[in-house]
């Protein structure tokens, strides 16, 4: 075995200092390029944490955030758009944005994606249309580097609304009416013995309440004649206390 040399270290790296990272918080985001809290400190050669400093930096932990589904209704405004608020920042300037679109079907199948004119990071629909229908990709590109650091894509469906009806009842069969109205008489049948139940308790409670008042009345009395008995009668003076 071939002994191992010794390695002798320069002077100057004995005397060198490096910033490095010491406490980083999760980015902001789970996909897309998001921010993070990070404290950098100088560290000595003796690993003496010196001059830190704590500062907000960009973090991108993953840049394809899947899909997002919607259905809205024809003539509705509606609008969606790459980036969150918090996601841009003040830096708002520093991202570019293409959108491309694949019409009247829901896919993330890039092939069927055609170009869609927009410059911005938000696409209003106002007022929606049914031609509006399909799949929108989004992708924001970091000017700095020209990096992709996010990909959304947006499934819109678009329905015109004589094709929606909220009235359950409506769309009930003629079986689903009949148990509808069996459960309906269920549940009135038993609220009303709990009504009767309920009531019954108060008349009790309003009984016992006029027991108690008059038996500390009729209690009062007695106990006035009995004292009033005691004054009034004769002492063994011969004379009447007043």
């Amino acid at each position: 075995m071939a002994a191992i040399g010794t390695i002798t270290i320069p002077v100057k790296m004995r005397t060198a200092t490096a910033r490095v990272s010491v406490s980083s918080t999760s980015c902001s985001v789970t996909c897309g390029m998001g921010y993070k809290v990070e404290e950098t400190c100088q560290i000595g050669p003796n690993g003496e944490k010196r001059y830190c400093d704590i500062q907000k930096v960009e973090c991108l932990t993953n840049w394809l955030c899947g899909m997002l589904h919607f259905t809205i209704l024809v003539g509705k405004p509606f609008e969606f758009q790459c980036l969150s608020p918090t996601e841009i920042g003040p830096e708002s300037k520093s991202f570019s944005y293409s959108w491309r679109i694949a019409r009247g079907i829901i896919t993330t199948d890039d092939v069927l994606f055609k170009p869609f004119k927009t410059t911005g990071f938000v696409i209003k629909l106002s007022p929606a249309k049914e031609y509006d229908a399909g799949t929108y990709r989004c992708d924001v590109q970091f000017m700095r580097t020209y990096k992709i650091v996010k990909r959304i894509y947006f499934g819109i469906r678009v329905i015109p609304g004589h094709l929606v009806d909220l009235n359950f009842d409506k769309s009930l069969t003629l079986e689903q009416h009949l148990e509808s109205e069996k459960e309906k008489n269920q549940q009135n049948a038993t609220s009303v013995p709990v009504q009767k139940q309920q009531h019954l308790w108060r008349q009790r409670t309003v009984f016992v309440f006029l027991i108690g008042i008059g038996s500390g009345v009729v209690g009062g009395i007695l106990l006035h004649n009995i004292f009033y008995y005691l004054i009034k009668v004769p002492n063994n003076y011969g004379y009447v206390e007043e």
